[in-house]
């Protein structure tokens, strides 16, 4: 459900989606397209990369079965933040080096890291929220 919040340079999205990775696309091509319709075309590619990324950390370690993980966009002047969170609080993301030889998995929190201007975990009562933030210009 995308709010407009009344600021010029103010939206909010979100959605839950079920733990089944056929929605990584649907999320992935849904904040790339909000990203343009809020006037920020030059980042969608980046904003869509980073929730699938964050999207599939998520599925891979935090999400359980019929448990809805939940996907935020929110735009605040010129910031962009992409946020998932996940029910499994008590596995934090950590960036490691895959090897480049053998290693299918490892590399998207190092995606994550070189994109986006920020990025964190927060903790929750339940889960946890991994967001990412880009420079919207």
């Amino acid at each position: 459900m995308a709010i407009d919040t009344g600021e010029l340079d103010e939206r909010y999205d979100v959605v839950d989606y079920t733990p089944y990775p056929y929605n990584v696309p649907v999320a992935r091509r849904r904040v790339a397209r909000l990203t343009c319709e809020w006037g920020y075309k030059a980042v969608a590619g980046d904003a869509a990369l980073l929730a699938s990324e964050l999207i599939t950390n998520a599925l891979l370690h935090g999400c359980l079965r019929e448990r809805l993980f939940r996907v935020e966009l929110f735009l605040s002047g010129s910031v962009l933040r992409v946020a998932v969170t996940d029910p499994k609080g008590e596995r934090h993301p950590r960036t490691r080096v895959a090897d480049p030889y053998s290693d299918q998995f490892g590399r998207g929190l190092l995606i994550v890291r070189t994109l986006a201007n920020r990025w964190g975990v927060e903790g929750r009562t339940v889960g946890k929220t991994v967001w990412a933030e880009l420079k919207a210009e």
